[in-house]
């Protein structure tokens, strides 16, 4: 069972790439290839406003429970790097309620990314806690930075 749990955590193992690729970097880069996954999974999710967003708050707790339940043999840390599910958690935010576009696709990808590394304000808040729902809502405000930007920008510039 632990291997499923760290599979579903992990990316379906895609974040142990990265390192292998790379193993002189100090970041893996592995938050990068597990927003990947976010992509599929955002073009997967209904277009319904409702819809999408209790699809979003099941990834949210599905991912809590993830991180809660991993166990990576030997090592320890709150916020392992192998744990992707997160990010794709978090991805998932910054895309709600936003057209499927490749444009928004990526200027979501790239800001979620941004506010995931930096940790402004409150996202360094939930960095902080130390357990599994501080893990996932790290990069879930992070995701919602993102959306915010991404909402402010349709309102005063495309439909301005």
């Amino acid at each position: 069972m632990q291997t499923v749990i760290r599979c579903l955590a992990t990316g379906f193992f895609i974040s142990y790439l990265p390192p292998l690729i790379f193993p002189f970097k100090k970041n893996t880069g592995a938050g990068f290839v597990g927003t990947l996954w976010g992509i599929p999974l955002v073009l997967c999710l209904p277009k319904d406003s409702m819809l999408y967003a209790i699809c979003m708050l099941a990834v949210w707790v599905f991912a809590v429970v993830i991180c809660k339940k991993v166990q990576f043999k030997g090592e320890t840390g709150h916020d392992n790097p192998k744990i992707v599910i997160d990010e794709i958690a978090g991805y998932v935010t910054a895309m709600a309620f936003l057209p499927r576009s490749w444009q928004y696709l990526l200027a979501a990808f790239v800001l979620f990314r941004t506010f995931d590394t930096i940790k402004p304000g409150f996202v360094k808040t939930f960095d902080k806690m130390n357990n599994a729902f501080g893990i996932v809502f790290d990069d879930v405000a992070a995701g919602l930075l993102a959306n915010i930007l991404i909402q402010l920008f349709i309102i005063f510039v495309v439909r301005g």
